[in-house]
C-alpha cells in the first residue's frame, strides 16, 4: 500500500518513513545527475549564490530523453545513484533533504543520510516512460548548456517511490534480503 506524500519534505515525513516504505510523491522536484551535482558542489564550496534553493528539496537522479511533441518530458527513469555519491555529503549540509534514483549508496552515504535527517527513494529502473506519465510539467532552472544533465525542475503527481535508506539507518536493499535467507543449520 503507498502513501501520498507532498513536497517539498516536511522533517515530519523524513522521521516517520521507514525503508521498504511505498510512496506516492507530489509537488516539485529538482532533477539532476553528475554534471549539475559537481556545479551545485563547486558553487558551494566557492560561496556563490545557488540556482536554487536546496533547502527541504529532494533530488531525482535523472536523465530525461528529448520529449515526443506535445509531450512534457521523454523517458525519465532514475539513473545510477552511487555517480552522485561524491557529492551528497555538501548537498546535504546545504539543506537537500531527499534524493531518487537507483541502486546501493555506499556506506559514507548512508551514513550522512542519517546524520542529516534525510531520505533516499528508489524509483523503478527500465521504467522510464512509466515514470514520464507522472510527470506534468519540466523546466530548465540552471546549467541549460549540460543538456540532458541540466538542472531541471518537474511537477509530478503520484510518482511510485520505495524508500531504501531512511533517517535511522535502515536500508531496504540489505533488510530486503534478509526476509529471503535461509538459516544456516
Amino acid at each position: 500500500m503507498y502513501e501520498k506524500i507532498s513536497l517539498p519534505l516536511s522533517r515530519h515525513d523524513v522521521q516517520r518513513l521507514r525503508a521498504g516504505d511505498q510512496v506516492l510523491l507530489s509537488g516539485e522536484l529538482l532533477v539532476a545527475r553528475d554534471a549539475a551535482h559537481k556545479r551545485l558542489v563547486a558553487a558551494l564550496d566557492a560561496g556563490q549564490d545557488m540556482p536554487v534553493d536546496l533547502r527541504g528539496q529532494t533530488i531525482y537522479y535523472m536523465g530525461p530523453s528529448p520529449a515526443r511533441p506535445g509531450a512534457v518530458i521523454g523517458a525519465a527513469g532514475p539513473t545510477t545513484s552511487g555517480r552522485m555519491d561524491g557529492y551528497v555529503e555538501r548537498l546535504l549540509q546545504a539543506g537537500l533533504r531527499g534524493m531518487i534514483g537507483k541502486g546501493m549508496r555506499a556506506p559514507a552515504v548512508v551514513a550522512a543520510i542519517r546524520a542529516h535527517e534525510a531520505i533516499y527513494f528508489a524509483a523503478l529502473g527500465g521504467a522510464g516512460a512509466v515514470a514520464a506519465r507522472h510527470i506534468s510539467a519540466a523546466a530548465v532552472v540552471a546549467y541549460e548548456d549540460l543538456g540532458a544533465e541540466a538542472l531541471r525542475c518537474i511537477t509530478v503527481a503520484d510518482l511510485p517511490v520505495t524508500v531504501v535508506n531512511d533517517c535511522r539507518g535502515g536500508d531496504w536493499y540489505v533488510q530486503g534480503r534478509q526476509q529471503y535467507c535461509r538459516a544456516e543449520t
